[in-house]
């Protein structure tokens, strides 16, 4: 896995673990790794995959995740700075 980034999302007190990764690509996926006792594989999933899998610490992780970058920007979603599309309008009739 050369030239992908990752970031830990959760270490379960069995030893499981996930990281959050991008690829050289661009492509985001969740790396699992498996205990040494389950076999210590790993497994990657796409994120859509991911999340559909329940709502397990591993996966509240993931949204925390998610929700930082929405705290460490509060006032962008609203006005488009970070990007004009994704702005919110108001009582245009539009989402």
């Amino acid at each position: 896995m050369k030239d992908t980034q990752s970031r830990e999302l959760y270490s379960s007190p069995n030893g499981d673990r996930w990281h959050l990764c991008k690829d050289a690509s661009g492509i985001v996926f969740v790396l699992h790794q498996a205990n040494i006792p389950s076999g210590g594989q790993t497994s990657r999933i796409e994120l859509g995959d991911f999340l559909t899998r329940g709502y397990g610490p591993e996966q509240q992780a993931l949204v925390q995740m998610i929700g930082t970058l929405i705290e460490a920007t509060p006032g962008e979603l609203l006005t488009g700075e970070g990007n004009p599309g994704l702005a919110v309008s108001r009582g245009s009739g539009h989402a």
